[in-house]
């Protein structure tokens, strides 16, 4: 089959399902192999940026999906998107944040961490679709495990949660607060070249009063 008809069925395929398809799916229905999908989904994404289409091909996990560009939505969104957007606070955003980067995470984690209930927050966020059940934890009285959704994936742009900016590192002080390491790293360099400085100050110093 040539690749421009391929092309043509992948993206009828992903315009009428208007979700998520898996790579599985379409190599299966296309019976080709899923490099030659991979390598054909990438060509069809240049396509689109070459002549300045509307849309695009994104991958969510292992799967595609058609979507309008980013900076058409000004154009979009009066026309036709009337949807309720989720409309999440500082607090539930700290957990999502928290369940995205610990996956299967449970809910007493959750609050040790965050150091407040996080009843409301993990309701909200599983109305909105963003976090799923991942099934009950190996521990004492099986409490339920938490994880990010595809709906989640798209919200914010990622292919998948390897995409997420990786956390600055950190540990505890004296007082149990946390300093990041990049900022201490900082401060020692900062407090080498002061020390330097007065070294380079005081053997001026002696040079002068020696002559």
């Amino acid at each position: 089959m040539e690749i421009e008809k391929i092309k043509g069925i992948i993206e009828a395929i992903l315009f009428a399902s208007g979700e998520v398809v898996t790579k599985k799916q379409l190599a299966l229905i296309l019976e080709i192999s899923i490099v030659d999908l991979e390598k054909i989904v990438e060509s069809m994404k240049e396509d689109y940026k070459a002549e300045d289409r509307g849309i695009n091909v994104i991958q969510v996990e292992e799967g595609y999906q058609l979507c309008t560009k980013k900076e058409l939505h000004d154009y979009i969104y009066p026309v036709i998107d009337k949807r309720a957007k989720p409309n999440l606070s500082n607090a539930a955003l700290e957990t999502l944040s928290i369940i995205a980067y610990n996956p299967r995470i449970t809910r007493a984690e959750i609050e040790a961490i965050r150091g407040v209930s996080a009843d409301g927050c993990i309701y909200k966020l599983l109305e909105y679709g963003l976090i799923e059940e991942a099934g009950k934890a190996d521990l004492p009285g099986k409490p339920m495990t938490y994880k990010t959704t595809s709906e989640f994936l798209k919200m914010f742009g990622y292919s998948s949660l390897n995409d997420l900016p990786e956390l600055p590192k950190y540990k505890l002080d004296s007082n149990r607060q946390i300093v990041i390491d990049e900022l201490v790293e900082e401060d020692v360099e900062e407090n080498v070249g002061e020390n330097v400085e007065e070294k380079n100050i005081e053997k001026t110093k002696e040079s002068i009063d020696k002559n």
